[in-house]
C-alpha cells in the first residue's frame, strides 16, 4: 500500500533515479562525523553472497533471514532499486542526460557513479568489487574489510562490529546521514545540481522512514531487537526531517552558487517554473505563503522538510518550536538582502535544527504524540504553507508514514487506516506530476484525512 503511494508521488523513473540522489538534506561533513569511520576496503557484494551468509534462496536463517541478497536484487519491487542503480545509467534517458552535460557515457561518469554505484575510491576496492553491482551492501553498511570476517563470530556484538567500522544504521542520525549523501548530496561528488536537473534528471525527493520501509532487506524481529536498539518509525521520520534541513542549509553555505548564478537546486522549483504569458487577462496561480516573508518574484528556498520539522517540533520539542519558526522566517527574509545574510541566517537555523535532532533522538513517540503531529501536518498552521507541489508531496508522505507507524505499533487498527487510504491516494494523485499540481484537490483530500484521523483518537 505504501509502495503504491510512493510511486504515485514520485513516479517509477524518479523512484529509481531518486534512490541515487532523494528530498532534501543535512551537512555532509557534520553528518559523516556522526557515523563510524569507514576507512577500509570495499570487498563487493560477492563477499556477502554465500549461502551461509546472505545469499540463500529462501529465508531459512536463524539469526537473520540470510536471503537479504534476493530482496536487494528483486526486479519486481522498489526494494531492488539499489541493485538496479548502475544499470539505469546504461538506459537511453541517462545517456541523453550525460551527453547534454558532456560527461561521456553515464555508466562511466564519476558524477553519476558517485550515487548510482558504491562510491568506493579505486584504491579501496577489493578483488571481488564490481561497479555494475550498483548501490551494493557496503555503500550503506560501510567498507567491510575490517569486520566481515568477525561479524558472525560467537560472542561478537553489534557494538563490536560498529567499533570495527560497520555503520550503525539502526541509529536514526546515522541512517539519515548515510542515505542523504546520495539522496540529496554531500560535500564530495554526490550532488545533483540544477544543471543536471535541467539536463533531464528527476527532481530529488526523500523521506527517511518511508524509503527505509521500501528498502528494508531484513526483519526487525526479537533477535534483531536483542542485538540492536530499535527506534520507532516516527522517530526515524522526525530525525530524518531535521537531518534533511541541516544538510540543505550546510550545503547551501558551502556550494550555493554556480558561476554568476545561485545554485537553483536549493530553491522551490515552482517559484520559478510557472506559466507566464502576455495575455492581459492572465491570472497568476502563485499563492502567498505565510511562512516565507520574501518579495514577490523572488525564488524561495525549498522548505518542505522545514514544514514537517515545524510540525514535529511543536509537538515533541515545544521549547524549540518558536525559535525554529522564528529562525526559518528570518532565513527566508534574508534572501531579500544578500547571500552573506542568507548564509548567516541559514547557519542559525541549522543550529536550531541540530538541537531538534537531539531532542527527537531522546524522545519517545507514542500514539498521542503521533496523532498530535498528524494534527499539525493536516490542519495546523503548517498546512497553510502547502502552496507548492513540493510541500504537498512531503505532507502526504508524512501522513502515510505516521499512520503506518500507528498500525505497526498496534495503536490503531489497520482496517481503520485502510478506510482512509482512498483519500491518501487522492492526495498522492494531486502531487503525482509537478507540472500538474492540483492544490484544490490536495487540500480537499487532506481535509477529509484530517477529519478521519480525528476519529482515531
Amino acid at each position: 500500500m505504501r509502495a503504491r503511494g510512493l510511486k504515485a508521488v514520485l513516479g517509477a523513473a524518479t523512484l529509481i533515479a531518486g534512490l541515487a540522489t532523494v528530498v532534501f538534506t543535512t551537512p555532509a561533513v557534520t553528518a559523516r562525523t556522526q557515523a563510524p569511520a569507514a576507512a577500509g576496503v570495499h570487498e563487493g557484494v560477492a563477499s556477502c553472497a554465500g549461502s551461509t551468509c546472505h545469499g540463500r534462496q529462501e529465508a531459512t536463517g536463524t539469526a537473520v533471514r540470510q536471503n537479504e541478497l534476493m530482496t536487494w536484487q528483486d526486479e519486481s519491487s522498489p526494494s531492488g532499486a539499489h541493485s538496479r542503480a548502475w544499470r539505469v545509467l546504461t538506459e537511453p534517458r541517462s545517456q541523453i542526460i550525460a551527453s547534454r552535460l558532456g560527461f561521456g557515457p553515464a555508466e562511466k561518469a564519476p558524477e553519476c557513479l558517485a550515487c548510482h554505484a558504491d562510491p568506493a575510491p579505486a584504491g579501496l576496492r577489493g578483488e571481488r568489487f564490481d561497479i555494475s553491482e550498483g548501490v551494493g551492501c557496503e555503500a550503506c553498511h560501510s567498507a567491510s574489510s575490517s569486520w566481515i570476517s568477525s561479524h558472525t563470530g560467537v560472542g561478537v556484538s553489534h557494538a563490536d562490529n560498529v567499533a570495527r567500522g560497520m555503520a550503525a544504521l539502526e541509529r536514526p542520525q546515522v541512517r539519515a546521514s548515510v542515505c542523504l549523501d546520495c539522496h540529496f548530496g554531500s560535500d564530495g561528488n554526490q550532488f545533483v545540481t540544477h544543471r543536471i536537473m535541467a539536463a533531464g534528471h528527476p527532481r530529488i525527493s526523500f523521506e527517511l522512514e518511508l524509503f527505509t520501509d521500501l528498502q528494508r532487506h531484513h526483519d526487525e524481529d526479537a533477535d534483531y531487537r536483542a542485538r540492536k536498539s530499535v527506534s520507532d518509525g516516527v522517530k526515524f521520520w522526525a530525525v530524518g526531517q531535521s537531518i534533511a534541513v541541516t544538510r540543505a542549509l550546510d550545503l547551501y553555505a558551502s556550494r550555493g552558487t554556480d558561476g554568476a548564478f545561485p545554485e537553483f537546486v536549493f530553491f522551490d522549483c515552482r517559484t520559478c517554473h510557472r506559466a507566464f504569458t502576455d495575455d492581459p487577462g492572465f491570472r497568476s496561480k502563485a499563492v502567498a505563503n505565510p511562512g516565507r516573508p520574501i518579495p514577490s518574484g523572488m525564488p524561495a528556498f525549498a522548505d518542505e522538510n522545514m514544514l514537517m520539522l515545524a510540525a514535529a517540533a511543536k509537538v515533541s520539542a515545544p521549547g524549540l518550536a518558536a525559535r525554529f519558526d522564528r529562525d526559518s522566517r528570518a532565513f527566508h527574509a534574508a534572501f531579500a538582502k544578500d547571500r552573506s545574510s542568507a548564509v548567516a541566517a541559514g547557519r542559525a537555523l541549522a543550529a536550531t535544527s541540530r538541537q531538534l535532532t537531539g531532542q527527537f533522538e531522546a524522545n519517545g513517540f507514542g500514539k498521542t504524540e503521533t496523532l498530535a503531529i498528524l494534527d499539525e501536518v493536516l490542519g495546523g498552521a503548517v498546512a497553510a504553507r502547502y502552496t507548492d507541489y513540493q510541500g504537498g508531496a512531503q505532507a502526504v508522505m508524512a501522513v502515510d508514514t505516521l499512520l503506518g507507524a500507528l498500525v505497526k505499533s498496534g495503536s490503531v487498527d489497520r482496517a481503520r487506516v485502510d478506510a482512509i487510504r482512498p483519500d491518501i491516494d487522492r492526495a498522492y494523485a494531486a502531487v503525482r506530476d509537478a507540472n500538474a499540481w492540483r492544490p484544490a484537490d490536495f487540500r480537499a483530500a487532506i481535509t477529509r484525512i484530517d477529519a478521519a484521523v480525528a476519529r482515531l483518537k
